[in-house]
């Protein structure tokens, strides 16, 4: 299924009924993705990369931010042996949940999404490029251990984000329909694969620009969960999901 089969309207009332939210993680539900380019930076100097120089922030959102690391084994290390591409992954990794564990702040406004969607009983699940071991931190750090349901890795379905697959398993575990779900990501990647999957989705630019996440093809970008236009269309989902009853 390709985003280009399965247009959405651009209001997010389409999926009325509502009756599940998926997230991503990083960059998403915590501000991560400066965490993640400062381990980058620090270990890639240290390497050598880029003849020594740091690189921008630029580089990391163009090159980085939203891949999974084993697509990032041929972006950054073409001419490496495979397994020593994965070690420089492996310590990445660790280096970030050691600086995660001191750093890690919510996006502004989740606490207040996160009790709006338990209050309207939906289902909820976080799908992710991240290692497993991020993934379960990051959701432990935020104290949401009880708020999702599953937790859908990309690297443990048949294909990672860009691909559907992590969306389309995670909406066949909840056991609901793509017409009937939204998806927030915060990259190109993570706006194709929900797209693929037939699902509107809402990006935030947290870190990656607006028109990036735009031109991916969310129905609507916003800045975090504070944003009167969001909460504008939650309550029109919610005014034609009672419509819906009545009818």
């Amino acid at each position: 299924m390709s985003s280009s089969s399965t247009p959405r309207c651009s209001s997010l009332a389409s999926v009325a009924p509502l009756e599940a939210i998926l997230f991503d993680i990083d960059g998403t539900l915590a501000d991560s993705d400066p965490i993640h380019y400062y381990a980058f930076r620090e270990m890639l100097q240290e390497l050598g990369y880029n003849g020594g120089e740091p690189i921008t922030e630029e580089f990391f959102i163009t090159n980085i931010s939203g891949k999974h690391n084993e697509e990032l084994c041929q972006v950054l290390f073409p001419d490496w042996d495979l397994q020593r591409a994965r070690k420089f992954f492996v310590d990445k990794e660790a280096m970030f949940r050691r600086l995660a564990a001191e750093q890690t702040e919510p996006v502004a406004g989740l606490d207040a999404l996160c009790r709006w969607v338990e209050d309207k009983g939906l289902r909820r699940t976080a799908v992710t490029n991240a290692p497993r071991a991020n993934a379960e931190m990051l959701i432990s750090l935020l104290g949401l251990d009880e708020f999702f349901e599953l937790l859908v890795i990309g690297n443990e379905c048949e294909r990672p984000k860009p691909f559907p697959d992590p969306y389309l398993n995670a909406l066949k575990g909840l056991g609901v329909s793509a017409d009937h779900a939204f998806v927030f990501e915060d990259s190109v990647s993570g706006i194709k694969a929900g797209m693929a999957a037939g699902m509107s989705v809402v990006g935030l630019a947290l870190r990656n620009p607006e028109s990036m996440l735009t031109g991916a093809g969310a129905a609507m970008v916003i800045k975090d969960y504070t944003e009167t236009k969001l909460w504008t269309a939650l309550e029109e989902i919610d005014k034609k999901k009672e419509e819906l009853k009545v009818t």
